[in-house]
């Protein structure tokens, strides 16, 4: 699955029907915050981001996909305008993939993109995490406890990861704020525990290995 993220509405339509022409499932996006609810409920093969973007710059899109632990190992390739060499240089330091200049033609798309995919397909996570009955698996973003798929939001889903990841280490609100939401979220750290909440809920007979260290934060392990 390819999502392209893209403003403008005739190049838009344009990269879609390209892709979908050359036998590549797409799904196309006005903005950042139509792309992350889809990214909710599937993670992509790849992203084609345009930089600039009504409601959050294709940079901050960026940042949350590599800061995100279900997203951080998904190919991007960011769309640039002609002469912002800054901007492509920020991006690649941030870890974008590769980047398409402005105006691009469309074979130059579709040629980057299997490029990426090739060189990138051989360096995807294939961990599995264990505790008691519990498993997560890193290559296919799933939770299976006793082989049974568990349904996990992203961000329950990265919450669980990252304290698996480092079972036993206490995280604060804030530190898991930061890990899972990024630094520039302005909402309350009482979202952290509502969040922790419904996890142990869906965790059933297993929430109780994520524990509450009174007065710090939570952690996974004893």
């Amino acid at each position: 699955m390819i999502y392209c993220v893209e403003d403008d509405t005739d190049i838009r339509e344009i990269e879609q029907y390209t892709l979908q022409s050359m036998k590549m499932e797409t799904q196309v996006f006005a903005d950042g915050t139509s792309f992350f609810a889809a990214v909710e409920k599937r993670v992509p093969d790849l992203v084609v981001l345009d930089i600039m973007l009504p409601d959050m710059s294709g940079i901050d899109i960026l940042k949350r996909l590599r800061t995100g632990s279900r997203t951080r190992h998904v190919p991007v390739i960011m769309a640039t305008a002609k002469g912002t060499e800054y901007e492509r240089v920020s991006a690649l330091d941030m870890g974008a993939d590769d980047y398409l200049t402005k105006p691009f033609s469309l074979m130059e798309m579709v040629a980057r993109i299997n490029a990426v995919l090739r060189r990138c397909q051989g360096n995807m996570p294939t961990e599995e995490i264990t505790f008691g009955s519990l498993s997560l698996d890193e290559a296919s973003h799933e939770v299976k406890i006793d082989g049974k798929l568990i349904d996990l939001t992203l961000k329950e889903y990265e919450l669980l990861h990252l304290m698996l990841k480092r079972q036993g280490r206490v995280f604060t609100r804030d530190q898991l704020l930061d890990h899972i939401w990024g630094m520039d979220y302005d909402g309350e750290n009482r979202t952290v525990d509502v969040h922790i909440r419904t996890l142990r809920q869906k965790l059933g007979e297993m929430e109780y290995i994520i524990k509450t260290v009174r007065g710090v934060g939570y952690k996974v392990g004893s």
